[in-house]
């Protein structure tokens, strides 16, 4: 078959490329600029185009896009006119996949660290795993890859209800949460679109859930009453009826010790080296799919150890003038708290500059966001970042500090950024968070302190 792909060098699109072009089909794409995914997929035998034209468009291809391709898109309305079949990214992923083994990670939080880290580890367990992750791996390595190898693990994304599109012989589900409203509307069509998804299993598939989280755990309840086979996972104790295996993790109380994963009789250590209960709350996730798929649970356990994190998850972004200076996406009132927990546990002040994401979650957690941010020593609070959605009257980022007494509001990023830094001290940890172009004002909180330390 023949494919043209719209996009085609971010990272979830470059690997279906990739996948596509390894089954044996003739694959061309676009994209707006030049970039490293697109050479390399050009070495690969993917012809390539820097822009988006009409005549790049094989007639008689089909056309995959993501959700972040517009409508506006010349490409797309070219082969929307032309009545060319128009598949979604997630649906072309199934396609290229094929024979190999699924594994798709969804969940409100988490879920880009959980496929990260059954990445790296399927990779030094020497399975050559393929793998589609939303954001790169740290070290720079890319979200894309294609393996040698018979798994392929991706990042289910739910925004946009896009998820249900897979079909995993391993699902798993780390927390099911109201977000996304702009989409799903209420808090329980939120919810039946992951009991959909759990659904969505190759017949003998296996649904991960944690049990630490209500929403999940009462998706495994859900799921294990319509006879679909679950093993849950968490430092809660086994669900009461017995019906689900259990991995029962128990965290460590000190640096440098090992947390340990109690499962079907035996005990493994588990020793990360990325902080956070909430990444050894991941981990024993991987680590049953990992077991799942045929890895001995020693093997496996060791393998997570490869993990070093995702860019932009609590990644530390440099060091001046004695402050410590950390970029992280959380951009959900739980993310936001959890980040924060692992923040206080490593510093005695920590300081945040927060760019909420969205018009409508700012609008829809506003309290939420202030009552999670209360855990931070001082917290300055940015404009809105819009991506998809248009301004909306009556919303900023003011919403937030209007029930944070406290805290600031200062609608320039840049000024924000100075403002946190001139009032940082010594031995404090400041955080740039949020999902939009936040993370590039952490170099500008970086400069700011190395003028100081200059002085």
């Amino acid at each position: 078959m023949k494919f043209h792909l719209i996009g085609v060098g971010g990272a979830g699109m470059s690997v279906v490329a990739e996948l596509l072009l390894a089954e044996g089909h003739e694959v061309s794409g676009s994209d707006r600029t030049q970039s490293a995914n697109l050479a390399r997929l050009q070495a690969a035998g993917v012809q390539t185009f820097v822009g988006h034209q009409t005549e790049q468009v094989p007639a008689d291809a089909v056309v995959v896009i993501s959700s972040a391709i517009k409508p506006e898109n010349p490409e797309l309305q070219i082969a929307q006119a032309r009545g060319q079949q128009i598949l979604h990214r997630s649906q072309a992923l199934v396609l290229a996949a094929g024979e190999r083994d699924f594994v798709a990670v969804a969940g409100a939080h988490g879920k880009t660290s959980t496929t990260g880290m059954l990445a790296m580890a399927f990779e030094d367990l020497g399975w050559q795993p393929s793998w589609a992750i939303g954001g790169s791996l740290a070290g720079g390595r890319s979200g894309g890859h294609l393996g040698a190898g018979s798994v392929l693990v991706a990042e289910a994304d739910e925004s946009d209800g896009s998820f249900l599109n897979y079909r995993p012989r391993v699902a798993i589900v780390t927390s099911v949460e109201p977000d996304h409203l702009d989409h799903y509307g209420t808090a329980a069509a939120f919810a039946e679109a992951f009991l959909e998804f759990a659904q969505r299993l190759v017949p003998g598939g296996l649904l991960v859930c944690n049990a630490d989280h209500p929403g999940s755990a009462q998706l495994a309840q859900q799921c294990r009453a319509l006879g679909i086979r679950v093993h849950t996972y968490g430092v809660a104790d086994a669900p009461s009826d017995g019906a689900a295996a259990h991995a029962q993790l128990t965290l460590p109380t000190a640096i440098g010790e090992a947390a340990k994963i109690s499962f079907a009789g035996q005990q493994y250590s588990l020793q990360l080296t990325v902080p956070g209960d909430h990444n050894y709350s991941n981990a024993s996730a991987a680590w049953l799919a990992g077991v799942e798929l045929g890895a001995s649970g020693t093997a496996m356990a060791r393998a997570l150890a490869s993990y070093h994190g995702m860019q932009r998850r609590f990644e530390l972004r440099g060091k001046a003038a004695d402050i410590s200076v950390v970029d992280d996406y959380a951009h959900h009132p739980t993310e936001v708290a959890v980040t924060l927990k692992t923040a206080r546990a490593l510093a005695p002040q920590v300081r945040v500059l927060f760019q909420p994401h969205l018009y409508s979650r700012t609008k829809n957690f506003a309290a939420e966001f202030a009552h999670a941010l209360a855990a931070a020593d001082s917290v300055i609070v940015t404009s809105v970042y819009p991506a998809r959605e248009d301004p909306s009257a009556g919303v900023e980022g003011d919403a937030i500090t209007a029930y944070l007494p406290g805290a600031e509001f200062i609608a320039d990023p840049t000024v924000a950024a100075q403002q946190i830094a001139n009032t940082a001290q010594a031995g404090d940890l400041i955080i740039t968070m949020g999902a939009g172009d936040i993370t590039g004002y952490a170099s500008v909180v970086l400069a700011e302190l190395k003028k100081r330390e200059a002085q």
